[in-house]
């Protein structure tokens, strides 16, 4: 590993440290469909795909009633108590002959090491200073599906790095959505990974579990990027912990240009059929009782048992284990001869 890996890991871990500790851990893929019941409650075959993980009482409506740590039998993340749902569009290679395949997924390295997933993503619990756990019924979104600006995005909340390592293990760059990260989606063929980072508004007003945005009750500290988000406006004046997905995409078999379309424009897109500015994430809180306030008092750290929360990790093979059957049934892996938008995907 060279120095300058070295240095970005040792800087990344001390800030880590300055923070205290922090949850993180994998979340495989629940199930891959056309469904939001933030946005599209009620609905199937929305506007785009979406990849699902955690709890598997996850549905069409999630009615806020319902809680998902009571209506779950599994989670497709590796604490057992963590029923919560968390979702993502999906990335996608286009060819230039028009057809569209999915970017294939990897569980993330660095320094604190090997998560292990089945597709899905990663999951960060930020701390700083004092913070309060999600209330049953809390949900919120992060990004905008509709977004075409760059400008108009963050880039110490939503962004891209292009990750020149074959593997994801060598850990590229600094901090989160820093360097050389962008906001919109790399399009460079020395890129063998793309990590995806969304990071989520800590701040919550403290009396609306959700908002007609799914945005409005929640709302970003005065620090940006992965720090646990900094002091609150008075607007929003209790803590949350800051949550961040981390997503590694493999593009290391996209790498030939010749199959890139001759348009110029960038072969990887999100579901939408829009790059970068479009990422966006979704969350709602299901985690058993108490147990998240208790990991966040008792510090509890990385992904690993947590007997003074009572948090208990399982093995990729019990998460991977959990998984859910498509509700808005359709064809999403292999080429496709168009995104799945509008009418149900073909193979191509």
């Amino acid at each position: 590993m060279q120095w300058a890996t070295l240095a970005a890991a040792a800087l990344f871990a001390q800030n880590v440290a300055a923070q205290g500790t922090m949850l993180r851990f994998a979340c495989s893929q629940l199930v891959v469909e056309r469904t939001d019941p933030l946005v599209n409650p009620g609905m199937k075959y929305t506007p785009h795909l979406h990849q699902i993980v955690g709890g598997n009482s996850f549905n069409v409506t999630m009615d806020p009633n319902n809680d998902p740590a009571t209506q779950s039998t599994c989670t497709s993340c590796s604490f057992l108590q963590d029923k919560s749902n968390y979702w993502t569009a999906v990335m996608f290679f286009k060819s230039k002959n028009g057809s569209y395949t999915r970017v294939p997924q990897v569980g993330n390295g660095g320094p604190q090491g090997k998560l292990i997933n089945n597709g899905g993503l990663d999951i960060y619990y930020l701390p700083n200073g004092k913070m309060t756990a999600f209330k049953k019924g809390f949900r919120m979104l992060a990004g905008t599906a509709s977004n075409t600006d760059p400008k108009k995005v963050k880039l110490s909340n939503i962004c891209h790095r292009c990750w020149t390592s074959t593997s994801e293990a060598n850990f590229v760059g600094a901090q989160p959505c820093s360097g050389s990260d962008t906001v919109e989606i790399p399009s460079d063929p020395k890129c063998k990974m793309i990590r995806q980072t969304i990071i989520f508004p800590a701040c919550w007003d403290g009396k609306n579990l959700d908002s007609p945005d799914h945005q409005s009750h929640v709302a970003y500290g005065n620090q940006g990027g992965a720090s646990g988000g900094g002091a609150c406006p008075s607007t929003h004046p209790v803590k949350l912990p800051q949550i961040m997905y981390e997503l590694m995409w493999n593009v290391t078999n996209f790498a030939d240009k010749s199959q890139w379309p001759t348009d110029g424009s960038n072969p990887f897109v999100y579901s939408m059929n829009l790059g970068g500015p479009a990422a966006h994430g979704d969350y709602v809180f299901g985690w058993e009782g108490d147990s998240l306030q208790k990991a966040m008092d008792n510090n509890c750290n990385l992904n690993v048992d947590c007997p003074k929360a009572g948090l208990k990790a399982q093995q990729p093979a019990q998460y991977n284990a959990c998984t859910k059957k498509q509700q808005a049934v359709e064809q999403v892996d292999g080429w496709l001869q168009a995104l799945p938008m509008g009418e149900p995907a073909i193979k191509a």
